[in-house]
């Protein structure tokens, strides 16, 4: 069966500003040393198992430019835009109707542009085995990640009884607090729910169908118009009216058939400015230092410099960002109010920083 992948392309990374902007969100920036941006090792990662006419990337239409500029070699045709922001369903039916019209079928993963994956070897035989188990009757199929330590910030997959490493899928759970974080640690029934997902176009589109019948509708009306001089109109008129949605809550968590596959491949979601330390290497200090930085007793620092001389002197567990326009300075423990900032210059019509 042909394998197509779809990458989620349409988020803000809001708690990566001031370098991710609404013109520029993360999975369009480098984060680390080896130049190249989130989106475009989302997409190489993936050519030992998708060919490149059969990836298919979602964002939202302001970033068309950007996805054209980093991806040259996906088809033009391939890059879904979006008119406005409607959540993980309304953008995973969108690509299943696109897709439909080239193939009867078809497997279809789908990722998110803005992850990292240490071991791409062990990522990608991860995947040949969710393919393999979609392939199976009408299975819906998750990639969780074997938690190392008591997360509050992911939700969580408890999962059950197994047949060849594809287990059962018992329940998804919001985000836990740090005592039940600790609980489905040491309980080993419980994974990191990553937000990849393996399944068959047929498979998920009788699920939309069955438990989001208005986007459903909506989707098919998008995918039959692709490709004629009615496309565009169609798609500002269906998508628009689409309700917002995630995938867990509009299918994952109503239907049945649901499986998931544990995974240890060195996923990072880089969801703050704390993943920066995880994902490069850091000095004897524990700094991580890019740009032109001079550091005197300086300990657990992240700094990541622009055109001006950055000196720190005495700091710890401090992160400084430095921009054209902006410089953050925050303690590692704030890392999430970093959206609290943008909130307020909304709130003060500061939108030129946003």
């Amino acid at each position: 069966m042909k394998i197509t992948a779809v990458i989620m392309a349409g988020g803000r990374g809001e708690r990566f500003w001031p370098k991710s902007r609404n013109a520029s969100p993360k999975q369009f920036l480098s984060l680390t040393k080896d130049g190249e941006t989130m989106i475009q090792k989302t997409v190489k990662r993936l050519s030992p198992l998708v060919e490149t006419e059969d990836i298919y990337v979602v964002t939202n239409a302001t970033y068309k430019e950007l996805v054209f500029d980093q991806l040259p070699g996906i088809p033009k045709d391939n890059v879904l835009l979006e008119p406005c922001a409607r959540n993980t369903a309304p953008c995973i039916a969108f690509a299943a109707s696109v897709i439909n019209r080239k193939y009867e079928d078809a497997i279809m993963l789908v990722l998110p542009s803005d992850h990292l994956i240490g071991y791409e070897d062990i990522y990608i035989n991860t995947l040949k085995k969710a393919i393999k188990a979609a392939e199976s009757g009408k299975r819906l199929v998750t990639i969780g990640i074997t938690p190392e330590y008591p997360e509050t910030g992911y939700g969580y997959i408890n999962f059950g009884a197994a047949k060849e490493d594809v287990y059962a899928v018992e329940r998804f759970v919001e985000k836990p607090d740090l005592t039940t974080a600790k609980e489905y640690l040491a309980s080993g029934k419980y994974l990191w729910n990553s937000g990849m997902f393996v399944w068959k176009i047929s498979s998920v589109m009788l699920n939309i169908k069955t438990f989001m019948p208005d986007i459903y509708d909506g989707a098919l009306r998008i995918g039959q118009a692709f490709g004629t001089p009615e496309f565009n109109e169609v798609l500002v008129k269906e998508f628009t009216a689409f309700r917002s949605e995630s995938i867990d809550f509009g299918i994952m968590e109503k239907a049945n058939h649901i499986y998931t596959i544990p995974g240890s491949f060195g996923w990072d979601d880089v969801g703050s400015w704390l993943a920066i330390e995880r994902i490069n290497e850091t000095d004897n200090d524990n700094n991580f230092i890019d740009g032109d930085v001079v550091t005197v007793d300086t300990q657990r620092t992240t700094i990541c410099g622009g055109k001006r001389l950055i000196a720190a002197i005495g700091t710890r567990d401090i992160i400084i960002v430095d921009t054209d326009d902006v410089l953050l300075v925050c303690s590692k423990n704030n890392t999430q109010d970093v959206k609290k900032v943008i909130a307020q210059l909304k709130e003060q019509n500061r939108n030129e920083f946003v």
